[in-house]
């Protein structure tokens, strides 16, 4: 699904009471909030959990597992096959989409007189922010949406405030488990996530969000420190014990030294609130001397 330029500020007409989507489309504000929400994506399930909506959430992608009362609400499907007649049946007063949902079926489920609100992917932590504003009111829990988003950028802050004059920035690569040395690139928010953490990405310069890494590039760019994301710790010594059997990527510097780390990959790749989790582990593992933490 391809997006158009997507409105990151939350443009609410303060006389006709509506916004715009990430789709550039006038979104209508309810005059009550709404009582049943289809969640059509796991970082906005998460985010209206977050707010104090779950109970609200009557329907979920089968990919919605956190928090763990989640795994209860009725499925509709995944992110790229939501099914249209399920969530007919769920009734919702509101259906919330995401980048990943095709357009077509979005349209589809507007068709049935659904209100659809659609928001997309940032390509920075600055942008969850508004994303949870924007959720916040077309649930009418604007103060509560607003809490959340303070609380979750001065948590941000005060990494930003322990990297002030860092003197070394280790190098990091980034290795998404059991898909060979696949990575995040220049254009992923983990990548911010990592300059936020006092480090740069090795795979920086390449103008993608994700892209296979060759082997030969991260022997020379020989990263300090490998973030693994896994769903599992299982899986995690798995990664760490291929990268110390495979040829020559023994060698490289944080293999070397132990530096390999996990990362939990549904927080590290859902654009929500754990998002920031995920910074303050970096930060802290990259820089614990920043944190009054031993070496």
């Amino acid at each position: 699904m391809s997006f158009a330029k997507p409105n990151r500020g939350l443009l609410q007409d303060r006389q006709t009471s509506f916004i715009r989507d990430d789709l550039g489309r006038p979104f209508v504000l309810p005059d009550t909030a709404p009582e049943r929400i289809v969640s059509l994506a796991p970082n906005v399930t998460e985010i209206l959990f977050a707010l104090g909506l779950g109970d609200r959430v009557v329907g979920v992608t089968r990919f919605c597992d956190h928090p763990p009362a989640a795994k209860s609400i009725p499925k509709v499907g995944g992110l790229v096959d939501p099914n249209v007649e399920i969530v007919r049946s769920l009734d919702p007063d509101l259906v919330i989409g995401f980048r990943g949902n095709p357009l077509r079926v979005l349209d589809r489920i507007g068709k049935l007189g659904l209100p659809v609100f659609v928001l997309d992917i940032g390509q920075g932590l600055e942008a969850l922010f508004p994303l949870i504003e924007k959720i916040g009111a077309v649930t009418l829990a604007g103060e509560r949406a607003g809490r959340l988003a303070t609380g979750l950028r001065e948590r941000a802050e005060a990494v930003g405030a322990a990297m002030t004059g860092v003197g070394r920035r280790p190098r990091v690569f980034v290795l998404l488990y059991g898909q060979g040395l696949w990575t995040s690139g220049g254009e992923s928010y983990l990548d911010d996530l990592i300059d936020r953490a006092g480090a740069d990405n090795v795979a920086s310069a390449l103008p993608k969000k994700w892209a296979l890494y060759k082997r030969e590039q991260i022997l020379k760019d020989d990263p300090e420190a490998v973030f693994v994301l896994s769903k599992t710790e299982e899986d995690f010594a798995r990664a760490r014990d291929w990268l110390e059997r495979q040829s020559r990527l023994e060698s490289v510097a944080a293999v070397r030294a132990g530096r390999v780390h996990r990362l939990d990959e549904d927080a590290a790749s859902r654009f929500g609130p754990r998002l920031v989790d995920v910074l303050e582990r970096m930060a802290r593992l990259l820089h614990p001397e920043r944190f009054g933490e031993a070496l």
